[in-house]
């Protein structure tokens, strides 16, 4: 029932996505030139060229693209707390977010102009952080567990954001570059889409597939040993996977918080523990939350455009303090 809520859900907001803009076309227009789209589907929206050209390269594009990225954050987010056991852990944990902030800013400063674009340095960033704070954690023992892997990751994220740092101070007429990409930007059209898409699938893929052993991790490495499951290694898999989800979604849209954190936190509440639901739940969520977040971001202080960013902090902020008030009333 909520997996059929969650796609009428997103559906209505991906059209009311294609109707935000400065041009006024009428809902019934868009959903006549959507199903014209389909295949084997023929319909005739009454549309000009140049409202269609409109629709088909700036908006459409723009609203697959925030959908593509909010269910890899969100499924990514649901991965990470099921593997820490934690419903606050977010995909940026293990230095990912810091790891592609240091690389594009790098790209941009110190190697404008050259093969390195920045879709590609986010990417790499973002692997390479995640790669250190797991080295870093696994050697320094397994006594801490998942602990000492967040550890690392905060360790690792402070140590990058500090270069990064440092790189911006030697070219500061690029900063303003830098902080548009840090706040988040989905309008990369249909480039960033065929971009993101393989690695997109290769990660939901492997997590859908890992719904029922993160249920069984759940209850503890050794009673998940005790039924056949190696803890161990399903950790490395689904840790890997959102990793994956997270570096691919920071590659072509840049850093956009809480999504990872509230919309997991919200499919929770709605269909209770189980990932098998969850993590569905929340790759459907995701997709309509940062869709309705990027219109909001177009339509708030039109012709103006606020950064997508900036709307997902100003909705995750205040959730994060309810959900902290939340676990301490149940703690009390």
């Amino acid at each position: 029932m909520w997996l059929a809520g969650a796609l009428l859900l997103l559906a209505a907001v991906m059209i009311a996505g294609l109707l935000g803009g400065a041009a006024d076309i009428s809902p019934w227009q868009v959903v006549l030139q959507v199903a014209d789209w389909l295949p084997f589907v023929s319909a005739d929206a009454g549309l000009t060229p140049v409202e269609q050209g409109l629709l088909y390269e700036l908006r459409l594009p723009r609203v697959l693209l925030a959908a593509v990225v909010g269910g890899l954050l969100a499924m990514a987010g649901a991965g990470y707390q099921g593997v820490f056991r934690n419903p606050l852990a977010d995909p940026y944990l293990l230095g990912a977010a810091a790891g592609a902030g240091l690389m594009t800013t790098v790209a941009v400063v110190l190697l404008p102009g050259s093969a390195l674009t920045t879709p590609v340095a986010a990417f790499a960033g973002a692997v390479g952080g995640v790669f250190l704070a797991y080295a870093l954690g696994n050697a320094a023992g397994r006594t801490g567990g998942t602990a000492t892997l967040v550890l690392a990751g905060v360790a690792v994220t402070s140590f990058l954001t500090a270069i990064q740092t440092f790189v911006q101070q030697l070219g500061v007429e690029e900063l303003r570059r830098v902080y548009s990409w840090i706040l988040g930007d989905v309008s990369g059209g249909w480039d960033q889409v065929r971009l993101v898409l393989p690695y997109a699938a290769v990660a939901v893929a492997v997590l859908m597939a890992h719904g029922r052993m993160l249920d069984v991790l759940a209850v503890g490495d050794e009673e998940a040993g005790s039924l056949g499951v190696r803890a161990a290694r399903v950790r490395l898999v689904v840790l890997l996977a959102a990793s994956l989800a997270t570096a691919s979604a920071v590659a072509v849209s840049g850093l956009i918080g809480f999504v990872g954190i509230v919309v997991p936190h919200v499919a929770r509440l709605l269909a209770g523990g189980s990932y098998r639901s969850v993590l569905p739940l929340s790759l459907i969520g995701g997709a309509a939350f940062l869709v309705l977040a990027d219109l909001l971001a177009r339509t708030v202080i039109a012709p103006a455009e606020l950064p997508i960013g900036v709307v997902t902090m100003f909705v995750g902020a205040p959730f994060f303090v309810a959900v902290l008030r939340m676990r301490r009333g149940v703690a009390t």
